[in-house]
């Protein structure tokens, strides 16, 4: 991509700093998901995958999922995997660069609604061909002002 593509890129995503880049559909957190997300990280406590247990001893009455699935579910909430819909016209790679900030405010029972709120935070050119992004993710349930998760994540995009 030439110098002028890369500058033109960048000009348009500062135009969206501060603002809401995406909005995600709602997705169910189901026991099935977080039982495979319990067996892909060995992470199998009580409070996550035994329903009658965290129906009967939790304090949150139900199962719930972890947080770093709350977390995980940035990529597919913020659109990341659908090839057809870049976040900036020319970008041929987004790769996840880290956490600036992480907090899981609120647990997310199993059964309930997520969604991805995403507000540009900012856009830097660190290299010839990448752009680094910097983006909120409020992860929100449905019915509770409390939202589940809030971070903010880094970004690299390759042109």
């Amino acid at each position: 991509m030439t110098d002028t593509a890369i500058a033109t890129a960048l000009a348009a995503l500062q135009a969206k700093v501060g603002q809401q880049v995406h909005l995600s559909e709602w997705m169910t957190i189901t026991q099935e998901r977080v039982n495979a997300f319990a067996d892909a990280t060995l992470d199998r406590q009580w409070i996550h995958v035994d329903v009658e247990r965290a129906h009967r001893e939790s304090p949150f009455g139900a199962p719930i999922a972890h947080g770093f699935l709350t977390l995980s579910l940035m990529v597919p909430l913020r659109g990341l995997v659908e090839a057809d819909k870049p976040i900036a016209p020319g970008v041929r790679n987004v790769v996840n660069y880290g956490l600036n900030k992480l907090r899981f405010a609120n647990p997310v029972r199993v059964g309930a609604r997520i969604r991805g709120r995403f507000v540009l935070v900012a856009v830097e050119q660190v290299a010839p061909s990448v752009l680094q992004i910097t983006e909120q993710y409020t992860a929100e349930i449905d019915g509770e002002t409390k939202p589940a998760c809030i971070a903010e994540s880094l970004m690299r995009l390759v042109f």
